[in-house]
């Protein structure tokens, strides 16, 4: 598939805040990128006119409920056949902070046997309470499964930063063991908070920001095709966005979330 035949849908509701700088990341790769309503995906069933969704970055409908619920809701109850018709076919779907927690709400992850009919995980209040707005680093855990990260090698530390109050990934403590078990055995653990050399957090609270179980950041499907993370690699594409720049002798052309967007054009360039 060339370039410029690849369509990308970046979804937008009331309360979505970072979909302009997520669309920026994909048409600067030379990919034809459209921000569109999820009402007008609803009126005119566009869906199947794109190659890949994306849920962006947010405060969905004010997070009421909880982050991300009622966007999840919304797009299962009235997108339920293409949605399932997208997930089916293997069509990439990216969840970014309030995409992560509604492509968990809605059931697309972490899909140990596809789409699930109540959510199998949760993104909770963080510990401690409040909201986080730092640069983290976090270690790719992958070995190959997720598409997303292709282009990044297994163990390498990346920087990228967070902004949520409702990040911390975990499973109720009765599946806890058997489900952790499970994204290994899946290659389903993408990302884990660590400090800068490498370290897994462990929980500790200068490199774990939200409190998350197993210091998860990111997770992907069984299959690969639907990836959700935490931090906004849209946020750290450009080296003009990272934090350090001005002591840089030599600006840094781009970010480590460029790194993300590469992968998946990628893989949509080597299809058919």
């Amino acid at each position: 598939m060339k370039r410029e035949e690849i369509r990308i849908c970046v979804m937008r509701v009331g309360g979505t805040n970072c979909d302009s700088e997520t669309k920026r990341a994909f048409s600067d790769l030379g990919v034809r990128t459209e921000t569109i309503h999820l009402n007008r995906l609803i009126k005119k069933e566009e869906l199947f006119d794109y190659t890949a969704l994306v849920f962006p970055g947010g405060f969905s409908y004010g997070d009421y409920v909880r982050a991300g619920a009622i966007w999840a809701k919304s797009a299962q109850t009235k997108l339920h056949k293409d949605l399932m018709g997208f997930v089916e076919e293997g069509r990439p779907i990216l969840g970014i902070c309030n995409g992560f927690q509604v492509l968990v709400e809605a059931g697309l992850l972490p899909g140990f046997e596809g789409v699930s009919e109540y959510p199998e995980a949760a993104l909770a209040t963080n510990v401690p309470i409040g909201y986080r707005c730092n640069w983290v680093y976090m270690k790719h855990e992958n070995s190959g499964r997720c598409l997303f990260t292709q282009k990044i090698q297994k163990g390498r530390v990346l920087r990228m930063p967070v902004a949520h109050a409702e990040g911390r990934f975990l499973f109720s403590k009765e599946k806890e063991d058997r489900y952790l078990k499970e994204l290994y055995d899946n290659d389903q653990i993408v990302f884990r908070y660590c400090y800068e050399n490498g370290e897994h957090a462990n929980g500790g609270y200068l490199a774990n920001p939200n409190g998350a179980f197993h210091d998860i950041a990111g997770i992907c499907n069984p299959e690969g095709t639907i990836f959700g993370l935490m931090p906004h690699p849209e946020r750290a594409c450009y080296g003009w966005q990272l934090p350090d720049w001005t002591k840089e002798e030599m600006m840094m052309e781009s970010g480590d979330g460029r790194l993300i967007f590469e992968s998946m054009i990628e893989y949509l360039s080597k299809k058919p």
